[in-house]
């Protein structure tokens, strides 16, 4: 596959899980730690996308 089109797709997901980390945030206050959860594995997508576009130049 082409590394531009995982970079597309890790980015569509960083998004999604950003956008959802932020959701959580305001709607479930109690449960904290599924903000924890969803934010870190959003910061994961991006780091991958960042060696990615790094790595294959």
């Amino acid at each position: 596959m082409n590394p531009d089109k995982i970079r597309n797709v890790l980015n569509i997901l960083f998004m999604i899980l950003a956008v959802a980390a932020i959701i959580i945030y305001f709607v479930a206050k109690e449960d904290f730690k599924m903000f924890i959860y969803v934010c870190g594995a959003a910061i994961f997508v991006k780091l991958m996308e960042f060696f990615i576009r790094f790595t294959n130049r």
